[in-house]
């Protein structure tokens, strides 16, 4: 059996960590699963991947659509797959301390960020008050514990006045 050649190797890696990471963030488990046949069938193809690509028969490998077959011929023209540079940023520090709030976890922070695209108190509040969030797998809680840690935590701090300082 021939090695798999190495750019099919960059884009099975790439694809596997694509669904490594959309599962973290519970996205729709056929995306990943697609995500990772994609990256067996690349990694399995014994013909380089550029090759497939050029007589533009992407699409015929199996577990290839259009929309995968787009982010190998990215890979291909630019080296990179913007979607892939997406999920691999990290969470903003005010939005990492979310999971500190009542009834919110890490994972779910990050799949409120990423997927519904809540980013800032205000957003997260909105989504609160709409009873949106109960229906987000992994909430726990109590919408009312959480809108009043949120609105808490959006209060400024009061400055101590030279008289008050000790």
């Amino acid at each position: 059996m021939m090695p798999t050649p190495q750019q099919n190797q960059q884009i099975a890696t790439i694809f596997r960590s694509m669904a490594e990471r959309l599962a973290s963030q519970r996205a729709n488990p056929y995306r990943v699963r697609a995500y990772r046949k994609a990256a067996d069938t690349i990694e399995s193809l014994e013909e380089d991947i550029a090759t497939v690509a050029a007589r533009q028969a992407l699409e015929e490998l199996d577990g290839i659509g259009r929309d995968l077959a787009d982010k190998i011929e990215e890979f291909l023209k630019t080296g990179r797959i913007q979607a892939y540079e997406a999920l691999r940023t990290p969470l903003p520090e005010t939005v990492k301390a979310w999971a500190q709030l009542p009834g919110l976890s890490e994972s779910l922070v990050a799949y409120l960020y990423t997927r519904l695209c809540i980013t800032t108190l205000t957003d997260l509040e909105r989504l609160v008050r709409s009873h949106l969030l109960r229906t987000v797998p992994g909430f726990s809680g109590s919408e009312e514990r959480l809108l009043e840690a949120i609105t808490a935590s959006q209060q400024p701090v009061p400055l101590t006045t030279p008289e008050e300082a000790p």
